[in-house]
């Protein structure tokens, strides 16, 4: 699975941030994780987690006679499906416009601004050869 058809909730998002980090995990443990970031209960964690099985994001399977949860998409699949949306949505698609909103309110460390030097000199010599 690519993540390029699932969306998201932001209450989703968490849940698979901590699939991410920690799975396998029983719907006891991830409800575990989540309550102490979240204050989520447990039938809360359950329910999203079935949702995200539905969705075809999370799959379960039986080890050690429990329940365990993983994703099937990855963490980098979901990212850049959510960038690509926000970009489309917001910016209208274009990149350079997000990166002129994000910079016009506050600076960017040094170490930053070296690393877009070295994605755009990247991207150009792609473009080139």
């Amino acid at each position: 699975m690519d993540g390029k058809t699932i969306d998201f909730t932001a209450a989703e998002w968490h849940v698979m941030e901590c699939l991410w980090a920690h799975a396998p995990l029983t719907g006891r443990e991830a409800a575990q994780r989540l309550q102490t970031e979240t204050g989520w209960s447990r039938s809360t964690v359950l329910t999203l987690l079935r949702r995200l099985e539905e969705k075809g994001a999370v799959a379960s399977g039986t080890e050690g006679g429990l329940k365990r949860f993983r994703p099937l998409v990855r963490r980098e699949d979901a990212a850049l499906r959510e960038t690509e949306d926000f970009l489309g949505r917001v910016y209208h698609g274009s990149l350079c416009m997000m990166v002129s909103s994000l910079t016009q309110r506050q600076t960017l460390p040094q170490e930053e601004i070296d690393g877009l030097y070295a994605l755009l000199r990247e991207m150009e010599a792609k473009q080139d050869g």
